[in-house]
């Protein structure tokens, strides 16, 4: 991997073996370029046509909100052409609901990864369609458009319930005064110094991306730069940028504590966010020649595969003791972090991290309007123990993406549990490697990973 580094920019922001599925060789026509398509049949032909009315459709709607099209690779007049017509919303909605309609009735192509190509097209057109009727201002509650956009909806928590979580975080930090100021004294001195981020987060990646490759090949060239930013409404951001490279910013706007250097390394790139694209593009793009994936719609199914594995993958490269062991030997060092502190922040971070769903419940209420971005703030506080100033980033966070934020937990939850039904449970990790990769490298649904499943725990 070639890593490169960019201090204090301010820039702007799958092995495709599933149920049995057989690759069609094919030689890359140049970087970037999809494979010779082999014959193919009336229906796959159908579905090929579609994908490219799909594609520009994507860039169409991406003329009307900057935060859509996340990465596009593909022609590049395609985009310039998007540019120079700026094609009306009121006229983009019916061309993309008529294209799903079309491939729902189509009929289904043989072979398991061309229907679920099909099911994944009709469905991200449909998320699509929702997406331009939001622009055009049509006003959906959260679940309605989390359910539109992503395939999904969170379940509902009372305030209740995350007062019963904080309860075990007492043990661990007792004392007087309100628990978010206990904790906010608690973690300062965790935090990495500036002057030190860098190493720490170089030393993170290189971990994470040793472990991801003693499980899943990648192909020769992928890297990526990474920049550090500020003014960001996120605390980190992968932009793929095709031919297997990305550009991963880490927003240093706020403190950034020991642990977020391997979450970040770990979702942001190996096996989470970069490995997903350079999978999709090798697998998906260069192998079958199917150009729909050459574009990512934010606002889309795709988004909750995309954060939910991401997500996970911090667990499938460090389960179990081996992240804080790693912490421990190697970051803590490196950041000037007494190291025989780890497993008490560990257990910690832990306990906090039961209460992510917090977030989606600020989220919900403030997309609905049953509070303001005031309330919001200081119910994250409160339930989610985020300091005021993190607070007021995550609910510009809301404001700027809305019900996006599902996709962290509940994405990371569907794809858990999809995972450990294929025999990947944490006691079986090269299962859990063989189904990661699996889910990285095909065009599944939110809906199909829960087909099936038991009710959730």
């Amino acid at each position: 991997m070639e890593l490169t580094r960019r201090p204090g920019t301010a820039a702007a922001r799958p092995d495709a073996r599933l149920l049995g599925a057989i690759l069609f060789a094919a030689a890359c026509a140049g970087p970037g370029a999809p494979a010779p398509s082999p014959p193919v049949s009336d229906s796959v032909r159908a579905v090929n046509e579609a994908a490219e009315r799909y594609v520009r459709l994507v860039l169409a709607v991406g003329q009307h909100d900057a935060n859509y099209v996340d990465a596009y690779y593909g022609p590049p007049e395609w985009k310039k052409e998007a540019e120079a017509a700026r094609r009306p919303l009121a006229e983009i909605r019916p061309e993309a609901a008529s294209l799903a309609a079309r491939l729902r009735v189509e009929p289904t192509p043989a072979g398991e990864m061309e229907r679920l190509r099909e099911r994944f097209l009709a469905r991200q057109l449909e998320a699509l369609v929702a997406r331009a009727e939001i622009l055009s201002g049509r006003k959906m509650s959260f679940d309605d458009e989390s359910r539109a956009l992503y395939d999904a909806a969170a379940p509902v928590h009372t305030d209740e319930h995350f007062r019963k979580l904080r309860e075990r975080l007492e043990g661990e930090l007792p004392g007087p005064g309100p628990l978010i100021d206990r904790y906010d004294a608690f973690r300062k001195s965790f935090v990495i110094p500036p002057g030190k981020l860098d190493a720490v987060f170089q030393a993170a990646v290189a971990a994470a991306r040793e472990r991801t490759l003693q499980h899943i090949s990648l192909p020769p060239g992928e890297s990526f730069t990474v920049e550090y930013v500020t003014g960001k409404s996120w605390s980190g951001y992968n932009w793929y940028q095709g031919n297997y490279r990305s550009l991963i910013q880490v927003n240093t706007d706020l403190p950034i504590y020991i642990d977020r250097a391997v979450d970040l390394a770990c979702h942001e790139g190996y096996p989470g966010h970069h490995v997903f694209n350079v999978l999709l593009e090798k697998n998906l793009v260069r192998d079958r020649g199917w150009i729909e994936f050459q574009v990512y719609p934010l606002f889309s199914p795709e988004s909750l595969i995309a954060e939910g594995s991401a997500n996970f993958g911090i667990e499938v490269a460090f389960p179990g003791e081996a992240r804080v062991a790693f912490e421990r030997g190697t970051l803590y060092p490196l950041a000037g972090i007494d190291p025989a502190r780890a497993e008490k922040y560990d257990r910690v971070r832990s306990l906090v991290e039961a209460l992510s769903y917090a977030g989606n419940e600020a989220a919900r209420r403030y997309v609905n309007g049953q509070i303001d971005e005031k309330a919001a703030a200081a119910w994250l506080t409160e339930y989610a123990l985020a300091s005021p100033a993190r607070a007021e980033q995550r609910v510009r966070f809301i404001g700027q993406y809305r019900s996006y934020v599902i996709n962290y937990n509940l994405g990371k939850d569907i794809v858990r549990r999809w995972i450990e039904a294929q025999g990947g449970t944490a006691d079986r990790p090269e299962r859990r490697w063989e189904a990661f990769e699996r889910l990285l490298s095909a065009p599944m649904l939110p809906s199909e990973l829960m087909a099936g499943l038991p009710p959730a725990a």
